[in-house]
């Protein structure tokens, strides 16, 4: 994510601490509950989440926005696409 101001969000999901494959599970339930359009931020500490979550986006069919990494924070932000959980 360059300089511009971060994609405005409907939904923020907190995994910092957690390891493999927790933030993505955790991912996937609140994904279930958005509606259509709807933009979720994803605060993550696990490096691991650089691969994970761009993987779950592209395999489920949702939009991943934008993300920034900074220090030990990484922050995704992920849109909901029709039609799919």
């Amino acid at each position: 994510m360059s300089d511009a101001a971060p994609p405005a969000t409907d939904h923020e999901l907190d995994t910092q601490g957690l390891l493999c494959p927790e933030p993505v599970m955790m991912l996937h339930g609140i994904i279930r509950d958005m509606a259509e359009g709807e933009v979720v931020r994803v605060l993550a500490t696990d490096p691991s989440t650089t691969r994970d979550i761009p993987k779950f986006c592209h395999f489920l069919g949702h939009e991943l926005l934008a993300e920034h990494h900074d220090d030990s924070l990484y922050r995704y932000y992920i849109r909901k696409l029709a039609g799919q959980e």
